[in-house]
């Protein structure tokens, strides 16, 4: 008996027709060419590898979120990339090993055992760029320019960009003394915006009235930039780590306003994202009625000390079948083909193989074969004249 379900994809898994794929393409290489022209050079990681190297640096959300198999040929485990990212950034220390900065990208299909990210996909096509070798907030702002040059290029309009700092949180719960559990804890009912049960939790902690006012203060310092400044004011006295988190992000934030003029900046301290594995600055793009990020971003330094080079790190990535779905460009139209005789004739060939050179689409007709033009696509023929092979439209029935 044949099995009439044979033709089904996992759940979160797609593929595509020829049209989408064909303009999918095209948007991938005009993304690449974007990139040149910036300075990043393209590399390409492998879809499999040793799980150990995979998971660098990026905590147990991508373990999670990774499928994993064991090598027939060393016995070790290995995994589907789940992120490219880890990968670029092995390649930069181990195989560059380059003292200058880095500016690579890449694009590719990554798998995860659970739709996030960027779509319900499970299995995105995940294009980006990252820098390595700079510490500087220039090298931040130049990944946040770059992340918006490739969706203003996409057609996405009206974008904004959510900014905030891992290292405000990471100084602050230091300051506190909080063991993993808490840290965890309030990391994640302020990622809720949980006002009443961060309050709870924190008057149930032995700190003082200033640490708890300060953690507190994270959920609600949220908004344009004038919020960082009400930061320096409901922050004062925090230790060290935290004070010059946010003396970063101030630096960024003006930078980013004069090189990205009229980009809407929202600032929210409560914002941490890829916390396991960032650093410093975190950002994501958004669009109006659309809750999930579209992009994202940020600093993550020393992912490449267990490749035996730590250096600093920042990027952006994002999944190009959702940049296809949001933008608003006008794509162009598949080229015109046209069809060949089914002839073995050498004027036939001399004609197809100029008409190819010069980058027209000719299919050549095959014997006994059945089918309309239009299933092949084809709007013209080519037919002789009596002195040479000429182009005449077909007629349509």
């Amino acid at each position: 008996m044949i099995n009439k379900k044979r033709w089904l994809l996992p759940e979160g898994v797609e593929e595509l027709l020829p049209e989408p794929a064909w303009q999918l393409e095209t948007l991938g290489r005009e993304l690449l060419d974007l990139y040149r022209s910036w300075g990043y050079e393209l590399v390409i990681p492998p879809f499999i590898e040793y799980l150990d190297s995979l998971l660098t640096g990026s905590g147990s959300d991508l373990d999670l979120q990774t499928f994993k198999l064991i090598d027939q040929m060393s016995g070790h485990l290995l995994g589907l990339r789940a992120d490219m990212t880890p990968q670029v950034a092995r390649i930069d220390a181990h195989r560059l090993r380059r003292e200058a900065p880095s500016r690579l990208c890449y694009l590719g299909t990554v798998l995860h055992t659970l739709p996030a990210g960027f779509s319900a996909s499970r299995s995105p096509m995940q294009v980006g760029a990252e820098l390595f070798g700079h510490s500087g907030p220039e090298s931040d702002v130049e990944i946040l320019q770059l992340m918006l040059a490739t969706l203003a290029l996409t057609g996405i309009d009206a974008v904004y960009v959510d900014l905030g700092h891992v290292g405000i949180y990471r100084g602050l719960a230091r300051d506190a003394g909080l063991d993993v559990d808490q840290e965890a804890f309030l990391f994640d009912a302020l990622q809720r915006k949980a006002i009443p049960e961060i309050e709870e939790f924190l008057a149930g902690l032995d700190l003082s009235t200033e640490l708890r006012q300060r953690l507190a203060a994270l959920a609600l310092l949220n908004g344009d930039s004038e919020v960082l400044q009400q930061a320096r004011t409901r922050l004062q006295g925090c230790g060290q780590a935290a004070a010059e988190a946010l003396d970063n992000l101030l630096v960024i934030a003006d930078l980013a306003g004069r090189r990205l003029p009229g980009v809407p900046l929202h600032f929210d301290l409560a914002e941490l994202r890829g916390y396991q594995y960032q650093t410093g600055v975190v950002f994501a793009a958004f669009v109006a009625d659309r809750g999930q990020e579209i992009a994202r971003g940020g600093r993550y330094d020393e992912i490449g000390s267990v490749f035996g080079r730590a250096r600093p790190a920042t990027g952006f990535s994002t999944d190009l079948r959702t940049l296809m779905q949001l933008g608003q460009r006008n794509r162009p139209a598949p080229a015109d083909r046209v069809l060949a005789p089914a002839e073995d004739n050498e004027a036939l060939r001399d004609t197809v193989r100029a008409l190819r050179a010069e980058g027209v689409a000719v299919v050549q007709q095959l014997p006994g074969q059945t089918g309309t033009f239009a299933e092949m696509g084809c709007d013209r023929i080519l037919r002789w004249n009596g002195t040479g092979w000429m182009i005449e439209n077909i007629a349509q029935d």
